[in-house]
Parts: C-alpha cells; sequence; structure tokens
C-alpha cells in the first residue's frame, strides 16, 4: 500500500492502526483490482483523516454548547473511500473502479448524498445526529461486528456495562431515525403509515398488518424506516452499512462479519489483538499444545492401523473358530432373530457395532467363500437373507432424513424501474406452516440484488436467497409472506425463474 498520511498524534496513530484494514476491504469492494485498492485506501485515509482533523477543530471551536453533526471516525473514514472514488471518477480515473459503482456514481441514488439533508438516507441522518461516542459503539458493534470487549477497550469503557451501554444507545438511534421518518413524513401517502409503523416495530413480536406489509414492499423509503426502527435483529446493521456507504453496504457488511468469524475462529478476538505468538495468553499456549497432543496421537493410531493392515491374512483355524458375536475383532451386539424380533429401519445415528455381522458379497472381511458362508450361517441361525436386509437398511441409512414438501405458489411483481436499476416485491404461499423461511431464484440476466427489506439476501452468482427476518419467521399455513427489494440490471432485465421455498419447488 502506499504510505499513509502521517498521523500529528497518539491518538490519530491509535485510528489509522485501527482503520486500516477496515478501509482497505472497503476500497477493495470499489476497485477492480488489488493494486487500485491499495491506491484508493491511502488516498481516502489521507482525505478522510483531514476531516476528521476538521471535525474535532469545529467542535472544540463550539465548546460544550453543541455536538457537531458529524459521523463518527470509522464510518467517516468509509465515506471518504465513496467520495475519493468519486473524484476518480471525475478525474478520468473510472477504469480502476468496480463497474457496478461507476454505474451506481451516475445514478440517482448516488445524488441522494450530495442532495439536501432531508432526502438523504435516513440512517445517515440518524447517525450523524448522535454524540460521537454514542455513534462510534453502534458502529463498531452492529456493522464492525466487533466483541463488546473489544469494543470497551477502543472506546475506554466498562467491559462489565459496555452490553447496557449497547441497547440503550439502539434506542437512541431508534428515537432520532423515528422523529426523522415519522415526524416528517417523505410523502403524503407514507404519512398514513407512519404513526402505525413506528408502534409495529417497538415490539419485536407483533404482527405486521397486511396493509402495512404490501406499502413496504412498494415504498423504499417506509422500508429502510422499518429496517432503522427495529433495534434489534439483522435488519438495523444492513440499515446502517447500506446507509452511510450508499454503494456495496452489504457486500461490507458480509466481509466484516467473516473477519469476525475468523479472528474468533483464531482465538484472535479483535484485529487490534494481533502479537508475537510468545504474548499469546496461557489458554490459549494450552488449547495449541492440545491440539498438538492430538495430532500427534492420531499420527500413532494411523501408523498402528497400517501395520495391521499390511500383515498376512489367511483364512486359519483360529479365523474360522471366529466368535459370531464380534465384528473386525470388536465386540458387538448380537441381534436378536428376525423371526421374533423385525428388524426396524436404521437410521444415522444406528451404530455400526448393533447392525447384523452376516457379511455381503462386497463385504469387506478378506476370507474365503466358504469361510463367509460358514461365518453368516453362525450369525443368523435364519438361512432366509431376506428378513435381514443387510444391503438395504445400510444404504438407508446413509440416505438423509425426507423432508415434508413445502407446497407453495410464487408471485413476482416488478414496481418500478430505471435505466440502471429496479424494485420488485415477491409473494409466496404456503400450503404448510412454516417455522422459518428461504427463498431462492435465479436471475437469467445477471442482476444484482442491492437491499432488501423484510428479509436478507444473499447471492452467489445468479442465485439469491432471501432469509427471513426476525420479526417475519412464522408463516401459518395457506398464508403468504412478502418482500421487496432493489436490484441493478444491465441490457436485460428479464424476470427470475427457479424459485424455491426452503429448497422446495414453488409453482
Amino acid at each position: 500500500m502506499p504510505d499513509a498520511p502521517s498521523p500529528k498524534d497518539a491518538a490519530e496513530a491509535a485510528l489509522l492502526a485501527e482503520s486500516r484494514d477496515t478501509v482497505l476491504s472497503y476500497a477493495d469492494l470499489c476497485t477492480a483490482g488489488s493494486e487500485a485498492a491499495a491506491r484508493l485506501a491511502a488516498e481516502a485515509l489521507d482525505h478522510g483523516l483531514r476531516e476528521v482533523r476538521a471535525a474535532e477543530a469545529t467542535a472544540a471551536a463550539r465548546g460544550s454548547a453543541r455536538h457537531p453533526s458529524r459521523l463518527p471516525r470509522v464510518p467517516l473514514l468509509l465515506t471518504a473511500v465513496r467520495t475519493t472514488a468519486a473524484a476518480w471518477e471525475e478525474a478520468g480515473r473510472g477504469h480502476e473502479l468496480d463497474g457496478d459503482l461507476r454505474r451506481w456514481l451516475h445514478s440517482d441514488r448516488a445524488a441522494r448524498y450530495a442532495g439536501p439533508p432531508p432526502r438523504r438516507p435516513l440512517a445517515l441522518r440518524g447517525l450523524r445526529d448522535m454524540q460521537a461516542a454514542d455513534a462510534e459503539l453502534l458502529w463498531l458493534a452492529d456493522v464492525e461486528a466487533l466483541p463488546t470487549a473489544v469494543v470497551a477497550r477502543r472506546l475506554g469503557l466498562d467491559p462489565a456495562t459496555v452490553s447496557d451501554e449497547l441497547a440503550q444507545v439502539r434506542e437512541v438511534f431508534r428515537d432520532r431515525c423515528r422523529r426523522g421518518h415519522v415526524d416528517a413524513p417523505p410523502s403524503a401517502g407514507c404519512r398514513a403509515y407512519a404513526r402505525l409503523l413506528d408502534a409495529v416495530t417497538r415490539s419485536p413480536g407483533a404482527d405486521i398488518p397486511d396493509d402495512l406489509s404490501h406499502h413496504l414492499t412498494t415504498c423504499p423509503d417506509c422500508a429502510e424506516a422499518a429496517a432503522c426502527l427495529r433495534p434489534h435483529g439483522t435488519g438495523l446493521p444492513a440499515a446502517l452499512a447500506s446507509g452511510v456507504l450508499g454503494w456495496g453496504g452489504h457486500a461490507y457488511l458480509e466481509r466484516r462479519r467473516r473477519a469476525a468469524e475468523a479472528r474468533l475462529a483464531a482465538g484472535r478476538p479483535g484485529p487490534d489483538d494481533d502479537g508475537p505468538a510468545d504474548a499469546a495468553p496461557d489458554g490459549t499456549r494450552r488449547a495449541r499444545l492440545v491440539r498438538a497432543s492430538l495430532l500427534a496421537t492420531a499420527v500413532l493410531v494411523s501408523l498402528l492401523a497400517l501395520t495391521v493392515s499390511l500383515m498376512p491374512f489367511g483364512a486359519t483355524a483360529e479365523d474360522a473358530a471366529a466368535p459370531a458375536d464380534t465384528v473386525d475383532g470388536r465386540a458387538a451386539t448380537v441381534p436378536s432373530p428376525p423371526s421374533t424380533h423385525p428388524p426396524s429401519p436404521a437410521g444415522p445415528e444406528t451404530p455400526p457395532e448393533t447392525l447384523p455381522a452376516a457379511p455381503t458379497s462386497t463385504g469387506a472381511t478378506p476370507s474365503t467363500p466358504a469361510t463367509s458362508a460358514a461365518s453368516a450361517r453362525s450369525a443368523d441361525p435364519d438361512p432366509d437373507p431376506e428378513p435381514q436386509g443387510t444391503a438395504t437398511p445400510t444404504a438407508r441409512a446413509e440416505d438423509p432424513p425426507p423432508r415434508d414438501p413445502a407446497a407453495c405458489t410464487v408471485r413476482y411483481d416488478l414496481a418500478g424501474q430505471w435505466p440502471d436499476g429496479f424494485q420488485a416485491a415477491v409473494s409466496v404461499t404456503t400450503g404448510s406452516a412454516l417455522d422459518s423461511w428461504q427463498v431462492a431464484w435465479t436471475f437469467p440476466d445477471g442482476q444484482r440484488v442491492d437491499r432488501m427489506w423484510d428479509a436478507t439476501p444473499a447471492q452467489d452468482g445468479s442465485r439469491v436467497t432471501a432469509t427471513a427476518a426476525d420479526y417475519n419467521r412464522s408463516v401459518p399455513a395457506g398464508s403468504t409472506l412478502t418482500f421487496g427489494f432493489l436490484a441493478t440490471w444491465h441490457d436485460e432485465d428479464t424476470p427470475p425463474h427457479d424459485f424455491t421455498l426452503n429448497g422446495r419447488d414453488c409453482a
């Protein structure tokens, strides 16, 4: 990476150390290659650091009369990546940027961030209207997905009370968004639903009326507000990331979650926990010693098994006289005769020792046919092999348990379309009750989902999966679940196909 800006004090040095990986992660999404990402991150850090200094100078000049309306430091640096990318596009360096980002920079959605504050995303306005320390806590915990202990150490908070403070900060953010949306609805059509939306989102288990649900699928402003007004669940982090970053918010959020999972798997809760191996805590060192011991034990067992497998085999008198209640030298439970105890289907959890010891024609026992037949007769007094059915239960044990069919019908409505994007709603009617749901479909023309409400999106190539939100997981039999989304398209916008509900095809 090119040289980062020089910090003027220890606080700026700590900010750069904490934010370098974060800024580079978003810059990598915005560019067409790693070298361009490094250059964009370096320029954005320099530009963002100047903005941080200017904001702190303004706050010091105003004193404690009123806090300045600005973003906290980390999202401020991330938005510097987007504004630097826009400057690249204007300066003729757009070929170094991601193609979708370039199209977004020329769309109406990008114009929202340069327009008047009342038309900017609600999450952006709500975050800017909070105290800087509260907004920083909310962003680090919900978007960067850092453990509360790491957040407390970074912000100088008490680890014992940081969870309670986070819950209070979420309520403060909700109040700011409520005032921005409920008290000043974006349009006359939203005014009738503003108070109802406020009441429904206060309780996680509240049912959404059908008319409000339909309105949320057709009004992106109210759908955006619904995510911001729910202080708990997966909708709030997505609303924050999408509202502040504008482009690539969902992809950035997924990257930060994966980075947090990787750190936890490596025993490093936070990005600033990196250090030399000798500095590892005692618990970590003990875990490494245990893993090394287990590995050595596994190697010794493998060598012993290899030695046994290389020993010469033969049909000796001892082999022929082997008791019928052993399988490969291990004690086994002899099954009851099938005439008095009919066999039950073997499930995946049935241990192999409880299965009949009679070998099949493809059995692994290295004995002669005569010995195999003798062993089979000694293990099973009934010469008829049909009641045992050794091969059939074994095959069934490997099959996954059957799933109940989910009969469903789907309706896809295109609510609006513009040169590089569109808005759509999906309604699925299920014939059986659901505890949770996933709806998937395939886009034929490379469309990409940008934002979704009443569900959490995931996209792998042309296949899109929408997962139920926390508040609408349960669906009664015969009911309809509905969600909407915004997406981008190029050249063609053919409706999707291959809809499934929980893996089952929909009509």
